[in-house]
């Protein structure tokens, strides 16, 4: 009866409050104490009692009140932070202003008069013991009153970590007076105890992390703006105000990266028991993300590098100003390397966990959250970046961000995790490492609804990302660039592709290469050219290993020699763009050469679109590739010289590239990318029949590619000239003097022998060589990822699209 009780009454004076036409004073003790002195309220009994509608109808109505109940809400925390909520009752007045503030905030932030309250100069509002704590001069902003309040509660003895009191004393802790980095929540960086789990310390943590979100949610209800604006919450929350910035960042981490979701593995032991920790793990890792403002990055990354430190605890605040991204800047200990990388792949993992028992382990729904908190570590701390490509550790987080983009190809609503998982691979895609790393056989089988096939992990990659591009959905189109980047990236140190693989890579050539497609936007030919690159340096560096591509090549030599000839007439042109027109209605656009493809690994399931009637996800347009890259050069002793304006149609995808003037043709680079030479005969082989693939009807690849910078392509005319301008710089010089050599040997070789036997082809061609016939191989070009404004407003923009969600 005493809850009932107390919910009445709560309800009471939601409704006192919102009929109320007059003032009522601050001093009124005994009505704002209704709304938590008296009360024992949760935090759903909360939302449930004070509707959005009251809520705005004292705003509109009442102002002065809703003021009000805010400043008192925060003078309780503030009162609460100071004592160290010693009582019980104390604690729970403390929940209850919490979880009232969180609910009330939005309805702040959502109107625009309103949003400049928070940081209004409040009498009275500053800490006890402030100097002018009486006069406006001297108090806090209101904003600044509530975060160090909840900074200070994060670090309360037995509220929200364990007291070091010692037994029987009656002394309770200051929490004034505290070395809060004696109470980080978790071991790991920085911090070698463990603390003993507490459920109730972790729910309270959880309320004021979700207050700390909702404070730090303003963002969401700014008009977009091409200015990268820094919230103020996290400004202060994040500035050296905050006596607890250290440990509060220290312990975030290491409450993510210590996270085991399975335990000792018991099955369905998450449906008999609640997991506390998983809660406030979610919440620790979004006020993370949130926190580690993106405009300080690249200051901080380089900080990384220049600055030396022995140990986190040792740090002075140098860098940048948001201490946060000061701190993760300048983790340098290979120990706490591991530990982060570790706990990160173990819970990016989760969700593909296999049990023979349905439903009976635990899955985590926080993997987004996780790719970005990743991608930050990735971004601000390069040295955590070179310890993650150091080893094949790297391809325990690869495995599941590529069964993230292959779930979710076909569902609209999922487009922005797409990207997350794209912008990951191509920063990991401009080191060398990563590509040497993908060589690494794969041998997990997760079941994904991919082909069957045997190979390496760069065949994954690969089978992936053509299963995105043919069969994903049509808000994919802008991301095509950004996966074949990736592809070209990591081509010069792929040793050996699969026939799968390889077969993919030459379909998408087949299908990037018609007329209607070429002629279609002005920016369609781009892919043809990349494509062309990668089967260059496979060529020039990767021959003696890749039997597979080479003979794929040959046996779709056509391709090729279409390409060369390929005619710049405008009735050409025009009855490109007629037949573009009836694509649209047909069935299918590129024939399917064998059915048997579809054929997908056991105990996979197919990517299946959104539900109808899901929301479609709106996110701010991606950077061009040339916008979102830089080119660099490798030299001959393996590092990178950046190439300035370098444009995508002149030196990049032109074939004179200027070859390293030391650089001579060896055996080993020659013969190292020839891998995969189709059998001359025109019977097609059962591995070829194994991928080949046709575009599902009503394929992005039928409809106008639009550039992410520009639509212009809605109404483009292609014109002779224009064909002419990039048709004479295809790249096709290596690969047809390799067609000029090993044809007429293929050929003559089935012939003499009678074969018919794709394998015995295969072995002629992995003995072969083409040492000093063809031209003086390129320099090895790189694009790599550069930070810029538009990808800070994406990553934004994503990131609270995906907070706003999944609360």
């Amino acid at each position: 009866m005493g809850n009932v009780d107390s919910k009445l009454n709560f309800r009471k004076a939601v409704i006192q409050l919102t009929t109320k036409t007059q003032p009522v004073e601050a001093t009124d003790h005994a009505f704002w104490d209704q709304f938590w002195a008296d009360t024992a309220t949760t935090v759903q009994d909360v939302f449930a009692l004070v509707p959005a509608a009251e809520i705005r109808a004292v705003r509109e109505e009442s102002p002065s009140n809703l003021a009000t109940l805010c400043y008192k809400a925060v003078e309780k925390l503030v009162q609460g932070a100071d004592s160290g909520c010693p009582s019980e009752k104390e604690r729970q007045i403390v929940l209850n202003c919490i979880r009232l503030l969180t609910r009330i905030l939005p309805y702040i932030f959502e109107d625009a008069d309103w949003r400049g309250f928070f940081w209004s100069t409040v009498p009275g509002a500053g800490r006890a013991g402030d100097e002018g704590d009486d006069d406006d001069d001297g108090a806090r902003p209101l904003a600044e009153s509530l975060l160090l309040a909840v900074s200070d509660l994060l670090f309360c003895p037995d509220f929200t970590v364990q007291s070091h009191k010692r037994t029987g004393s009656d002394t309770a802790e200051d929490i004034q007076s505290i070395d809060s980095c004696e109470y980080i929540w978790e071991a790991g960086v920085g911090f070698a105890q463990s603390p003993p789990l507490n459920y109730t310390h972790d729910l309270n943590r959880t309320e004021l992390l979700k207050l700390l979100l909702t404070c730090f949610s303003e963002a969401m209800y700014l008009p977009p703006s091409a200015d990268n604006i820094l919230n103020p919450w996290v400004t202060f929350f994040c500035a050296t105000d905050n006596r607890h910035a250290l440990p509060l960042f220290t312990s975030l981490l290491n409450v993510v990266c210590a996270y085991d979701a399975v335990g000792y593995g018991i099955p369905y032991n998450h449906l008999m028991f609640s997991d506390y920790r998983e809660v406030l793990v979610e919440h620790a890792v979004q006020v993370l993300i949130v926190t580690l403002e993106h405009e300080a990055g690249p200051a901080a990354a380089q900080h990384s590098l220049d600055h030396s430190a022995s140990a986190m605890e040792d740090m002075e605040p140098v860098g940048p100003d948001n201490l946060f991204v000061n701190y993760l800047s300048r983790i340098h200990r290979e120990e706490d390397f591991s530990f982060i990388l570790k706990g990160l792949a173990r819970l990016m993992t989760n969700p593909l966990i296999q049990t023979y028992l349905p439903n009976s382990a635990k899955k985590i729904r926080f993997h987004q959250e996780l790719l970005v908190l990743f991608w930050k570590l990735c971004d601000f701390n390069k040295k955590f970046l070179f310890f993650v490509l150091k080893s094949s550790d790297v391809l325990d987080v690869l495995v599941p961000i590529l069964f993230y983009l292959n779930d979710a190809r076909a569902d609209q609503s999922r487009v922005g995790l797409l990207h997350i998982g794209v912008f990951i691979l191509l920063l990991l895609s401009g080191e060398r490492n990563f590509g040497v790393r993908l060589n690494k056989p794969y041998s997990v089988r997760v079941p994904m609804d991919i082909p069957v096939f045997t190979g390496t992990h760069a065949d994954l990659l690969i089978v992936i990302f053509h299963k995105i591009i043919t069969s994903g959905h049509q808000r994919l189109q802008p991301l095509f660039d950004c996966l074949l980047t990736i592809v070209v990236n990591v081509s010069p140190y792929l040793k050996s592709l699969s026939m799968v693989a390889a077969n993919k890579l030459l379909h998408l050539l087949e299908a990037f290469s018609t007329n209607w497609f070429l002629f279609s936007a002005s920016q369609n030919h781009h892919l043809v050219f990349f494509l062309l690159e990668v089967f260059n340096n496979l060529i020039q560096y990767q021959f003696d290993g890749n039997c597979n591509l080479v003979y794929a090549i040959i046996r779709k030599r056509n391709i090729f020699h279409q390409l060369a000839n390929l005619s710049s007439d405008p009735a050409t042109i025009h009855k490109a763009l007629q037949m573009k027109k009836r694509k649209k209605t047909t069935t299918t656009i590129i024939s399917r050469i064998n059915s048997q493809e579809t054929i997908s690994m056991e105990g996979s399931r197919p990517a299946v679109p959104a539900e109808p009637g899901t929301l479609k996800a709106s996110l701010v347009a991606i950077p061009a590739i040339d916008k979102l890259t830089e080119k660099a050069q490798v030299s001959e002793d393996g590092t990178m010289v950046c190439l300035q304006h370098m444009t995508i149609d002149q030196n990049v995808h032109s074939p004179q590239h200027t070859p390293s003037p030391q650089h001579t043709p060896s055996p080993q680079s020659l013969a190292a990318d020839t891998s995969g030479i189709a059998g001359a005969s025109d019977t097609e082989s059962n591995s070829g029949r194994d991928n080949e693939e046709a575009f599902q009807p009503e394929s992005e690849l039928v409809r106008s590619r639009l550039s992410s910078v520009s639509s212009s392509a809605v109404y483009w005319n292609p014109t002779p000239d224009w064909v002419l301008s990039w048709k004479s710089k295809l790249p096709l010089q290596t690969i047809m003097r390799l067609l000029q050599v090993l044809v007429p040997q293929v050929e003559k070789i089935c012939i003499d022998k009678g074969l018919t036997d794709e394998s015995e082809i295969l072995k002629f061609l992995q003995h072969g060589t083409l040492v000093g016939l063809l031209p003086v191989p390129h320099p090895i070009l790189i694009r790599k990822y550069q930070a810029n404004a538009g990808t800070a407003m994406w990553f934004r923009t994503y990131m609270w699209g995906v907070i706003y969600l999944r609360q």
